[in-house]
């Protein structure tokens, strides 16, 4: 149940949907001079070679950073955390969600980390040492730590997948999470799927958390028969103006072709 590795999808699509409005929020949250903490239940390895096989492989990078920069203002949060990561690792290098926190945020800020996969793992201590990077289910983390010190903050929960009952048992895991912490932003990734697997997940988001932004974005399939055909956030308590963010990102989506 540990096979899944990001870099083979690193930079694709869904990636700059998710991460273009990750920066975001984090970059809202730090204009106020106030401490936070940053959770992630499924971190990865933090940098991802886009030269590397795996990610040529697949040519996912190549059909989303790769296309989508133009969209992007060199100012923008994400922007900014890309052109911190070429310059940092080198021009094929890209910036997983555990580094665009840590370049974000405050030395007043935390940032807690899970990550399973004993490989990832590893390359996220390696990558990232001043963030706490642990190597244990990120689901009962969170359960474990909620609510945090700092109260103020913003957990993602991106999962692989890997075990299909988390399409039924991630808004059970989530309801939690936001009665423990009533005034933390929770940020949850989904795939939109042609299986339509994720349908009945949304649906119990949607009648748990009436008020969630619900945000995705649809774009052609990686390759002939791939099954994901779009990206999806959902978002509890999120920032003021992200809404609007959001729309303006997919209106780049919507010109794919």
């Amino acid at each position: 149940m540990l096979s899944y590795q990001h870099i083979y999808h690193a930079g694709n699509l869904a990636d700059v949907h998710k991460h273009s409005l990750l920066a975001w929020m984090l970059d809202y949250l730090t204009r106020k001079d106030k401490p936070l903490s940053y959770i992630e239940t499924h971190a990865g390895r933090a940098i991802y070679d886009l030269s590397a096989e795996e990610a040529l492989k697949t040519g996912e990078a190549a059909q989303g950073i790769a296309r989508a920069k133009a969209w992007f203002s060199p100012y923008h949060p994400y922007m900014r955390s890309l052109a911190q990561t070429t310059e940092t690792h080198g021009e094929t290098s890209y910036p997983g969600s555990p580094l665009v926190a840590v370049q974000t945020l405050r030395e007043m800020d935390t940032i807690t980390l899970a990550e399973l996969h004993p490989t990832e793992h590893l390359n996220l201590e390696l990558a990232l040492p001043t963030a706490t990077c642990r190597k244990v289910d990120g689901f009962a983390m969170a359960h474990s730590m909620l609510p945090p010190t700092p109260r103020r903050g913003l957990m993602l929960i991106d999962p692989s997948f890997e075990i299909k009952d988390d399409y039924q048992t991630i808004p059970t895991h989530i309801k939690k999470y936001d009665r423990a912490w009533n005034v933390g932003i929770i940020v949850f990734w989904y795939p939109i799927l042609t299986s339509g697997a994720h349908h009945n997940m949304l649906k119990a988001l949607e009648i748990n958390h009436p008020d969630g932004l619900r945000s995705e974005v649809h774009f052609p399939p990686a390759r002939p028969g791939h099954g994901m055909v779009g990206s999806g956030l959902f978002v509890i308590r999120p920032p003021f103006g992200l809404a609007s963010e959001a729309t303006t990102l997919k209106t780049h989506f919507d010109t794919l072709k």
